[in-house]
C-alpha cells in the first residue's frame, strides 16, 4: 500500500512541477490605435475607423452618397508633408463600404490625416491627428 501511495504522490509531484516549469505564453504585440471619424453634409455621410499602422494608416468606413459625392483621404508626415492620398472618385447615389491603406511610408507613419467628402456643392474637411 505504502509503495502505490509513494507512486502516486511521486506523479503528483513531477506533474505539478512539469506545470510551474512551463514556460508562459508568448507577449502578444500592442493593438495599433485607432480613432474613428464621421463627416456629414445634409443626408451625405462618411463614417468609419483610421487604423495608424507603422507606415500606413488604414481606413474602413460607410460612404453615404445623396446626389454626387467624392471623398478622398491625405496622410501627412510630422512636419506637415504629404505622404500620400487616396480618393473614391465620383459617387452618386449610393452607399456602399470601403477599406483602404492610406500611404505613410516614413518612419512611424502618418502624424496626421485629412478626411474631405465633396457633397454636390458643399465641401468639408477635417483632420485627425494620430493618438
Amino acid at each position: 500500500m505504502k509503495t502505490h501511495l509513494s507512486a502516486a504522490l511521486g506523479s503528483i509531484v513531477l506533474t505539478a512541477g512539469a506545470l510551474l516549469g512551463a514556460p508562459a505564453a508568448g507577449a502578444q504585440p500592442a493593438p495599433y490605435p485607432s480613432t474613428h471619424f464621421d463627416l456629414t453634409i445634409g443626408a451625405s455621410s462618411v463614417r468609419g475607423t483610421l487604423t495608424w499602422r507603422d507606415r500606413s494608416v488604414g481606413a474602413a468606413g460607410t460612404h453615404r452618397a445623396v446626389g454626387c459625392n467624392r471623398l478622398s483621404f491625405s496622410t501627412y508626415g510630422p512636419s506637415g508633408n504629404e505622404l500620400g492620398t487616396w480618393s473614391s472618385g465620383t459617387r452618386c447615389n449610393v452607399t456602399y463600404q470601403f477599406n483602404t491603406a492610406l500611404p505613410a511610408d516614413v518612419p512611424g507613419g502618418a502624424a496626421s490625416v485629412s478626411i474631405c467628402l465633396d457633397a454636390n456643392t458643399a465641401l468639408k474637411c477635417e483632420w485627425y491627428n494620430r493618438p
